[in-house]
C-alpha cells in the first residue's frame, strides 16, 4: 500500500481542497442525500425504479443517520451514505436491512444481532457518487468504489479523497453516536480491498444474490480508529471535525427533529 508515500499534512491538504463532509441534519440536506441516490441507484445502475420526484429513499432513512460530501470548488453535492440505527423503543423487531436479507445466512456462531447491545450497532448503507466522480473503468457499474489502486504506485501516487471521505464521515458518525459495532452487506471484492487497505472486514455468513454476489459483514468502529495509520487518521480527524461541527451548527433542535430516539 502506498499511503506511506503520503504525508500526513498533504493528504489532509488535498482533501480539504477538493471535499467538505456535512452531516444531513435538516430536510433540505436529507433531500440531496436522496436526490444523489435517485441519480445513483434509479438513473445511472437502474438498481430501483424511477421515482417521479426524483428522490430515492426507503423506510429505513427515518432511523437512519445520513451524511454529504460536497465538492468545494462547486458547492454541489457529490457523495452520500448513511447509518441505519435501531430504534431502541423496539430493538428486536426494527431488524436491520442485512438482518432481513441475510437471515438465512448469518452464522450465528460468529455474531448473533439479537444479542448484542442493540443501542450500539448499525448498518453502513446507500453509499453513492455520482457518476462524473467515479470516471475510471470500471467504476461505472457501482455506486462506489475504493481499493489499493486507487492510491497509485510510489512514482505516481494518488489519493482517493471523496470515496474515503464517504467511509469516513460514517466512521465519525458512528462515533458520535456511540456505535461499536457496523455492519455491511457488500461485494466480496469491496471487502477485500477494505481489508488490505487496513480495516478488518469480518465475514459473518454466507454470499446472497442482491444485485450481484453480496456478502453480510461486521467491523469493530475502535479497531478501525484505533488500526489507522498516520496518515488515514489526519484525515479522519479532519473530517471528525466537520462532522462535529455541521453537529453543532444545526444545533440540539434540529438533531432531535432528525433523529429523535438516537439523542
Amino acid at each position: 500500500m502506498f499511503l506511506s508515500n503520503l504525508t500526513e499534512l498533504t493528504m489532509s491538504q488535498g482533501y480539504r481542497r477538493f471535499f467538505k463532509v456535512v452531516p444531513a441534519l435538516s430536510d433540505e440536506l436529507r433531500a440531496e442525500n436522496y436526490r444523489i441516490r435517485h441519480e445513483v441507484y434509479c438513473r445511472e445502475l437502474a438498481y430501483e425504479s424511477l421515482r417521479p420526484e426524483g428522490l430515492e429513499a426507503d423506510a429505513y432513512d427515518e432511523r437512519s443517520v445520513h451524511c454529504l460530501v460536497q465538492s468545494v470548488s462547486t458547492g454541489l453535492f457529490v457523495g452520500c451514505a448513511r447509518l441505519v440505527l435501531v430504534d431502541p423503543a423496539n430493538p428486536t423487531e426494527s431488524l436491520l436491512p442485512v438482518e432481513i436479507s441475510c437471515a438465512a445466512t448469518i452464522d450465528r456462531s460468529i455474531v448473533d444481532p439479537l444479542a448484542l447491545d442493540r443501542g450500539r450497532i448499525a448498518e453502513i448503507s446507500r453509499l453513492a457518487v455520482v457518476g462524473s466522480y467515479r470516471r475510471r473503468q470500471g467504476e461505472q457499474n457501482q455506486p462506489i468504489s475504493i481499493s489499493e489502486e486507487d492510491f497509485g504506485t510510489p512514482k505516481r501516487p494518488r489519493q482517493p479523497y471523496l470515496a474515503l471521505a464517504v467511509y469516513l464521515c460514517l466512521i465519525a458518525l458512528a462515533r458520535h453516536y456511540r456505535i461499536s459495532t457496523l455492519f455491511v452487506l457488500t461485494e466480496p471484492r469491496l471487502a477485500a480491498n477494505l481489508s488490505r487497505l487496513g480495516v478488518r472486514v469480518e465475514q459473518i455468513g454466507g454470499a446472497i444474490e442482491h444485485r450481484g454476489t453480496r456478502v453480510p459483514s461486521m467491523l469493530s468502529v475502535d479497531e478501525i480508529i484505533g488500526g489507522m495509520n498516520f496518515v488515514v487518521r489526519a484525515l479522519f480527524e479532519v473530517v471528525s471535525r466537520e462532522v462535529r461541527d455541521g453537529i453543532e451548527a444545526a444545533g440540539p433542535a434540529a438533531v432531535r427533529a432528525s433523529h429523535p430516539p438516537f439523542v
